[in-house]
């Protein structure tokens, strides 16, 4: 089980793959109440760890932006939509 520290420092893929296993054992119904508990509370930081990364990858994401001529002429920051 991995502590909250140790989430913090765990690269987006290997967070993603951690809570996906927790996922599959909380679904298998193998596990008693108080490691159910326990495991959803590691899934929830987790996925905070993960929208946290996605939202500093997405923020850091340049949108082209394009002159009157059609060429690019700067970037723009994405706005997602």
């Amino acid at each position: 089980m991995a502590e909250p520290g140790e989430i913090h420092q765990l690269s987006f893929e290997a967070a993603l793959k951690r809570l996906e296993e927790i996922v599959r054992r909380l679904e298998s119904g193998d596990t008693t109440l108080d490691e159910s508990i326990e495991l959803y509370g590691e899934g929830d930081r987790l996925k905070q760890q993960c929208e946290a990364r996605l939202q500093a990858a997405q923020a850091r994401i340049e949108r082209i932006q394009f002159g009157r001529d059609g060429q690019p002429a700067g970037t723009a920051p994405f706005d997602g939509g």
